[in-house]
């Protein structure tokens, strides 16, 4: 694989991982929770797609990175990551505060049969 294809193969994967960052954005939104086990097999893949493209990308020589157009690749590469770091980062906010919402409702009745429990201790008190 020379450098040109290479360095477009990344691109797209990176393309690929910025739509799935997308629909689970979506899918976290919508139904305010976490997606199935078909979505995380799905990232997994693409996870390892990721290592061995970034295996290929270490392969380059550094020198090749000089090249105009190969600049012109990596740059838009380098703005893509940064768009799915910043997706990533908001789902996780989401996954979090859906996991928290649905912890929460639970435990809803244990506290309020603590705090009528406090009220009675500190009525014996007085």
């Amino acid at each position: 694989m020379t450098q040109s294809e290479t360095l477009q193969a990344h691109h797209r994967l990176c393309d690929a991982i910025h739509q799935c960052a997308l629909e689970e954005n979506r899918f976290l939104r919508q139904h305010q929770r976490a997606p199935g086990a078909d979505f995380l097999t799905r990232k997994r893949t693409m996870l390892e797609q990721l290592d061995a493209s970034l295996a290929a990308l270490r392969a380059l020589p550094a020198a090749s990175a000089r090249d105009p157009e190969a600049r012109a690749q990596l740059e838009n590469t380098r703005a893509r990551i940064l768009q799915i770091l910043q997706l990533d980062k908001e789902n996780e906010q989401l996954l979090l505060r859906c996991s928290l919402t649905g912890a929460r409702a639970t435990p809803a009745a244990a506290p309020a049969a603590s705090v009528s429990m406090l009220q009675k201790i500190y009525a014996r008190c007085l």
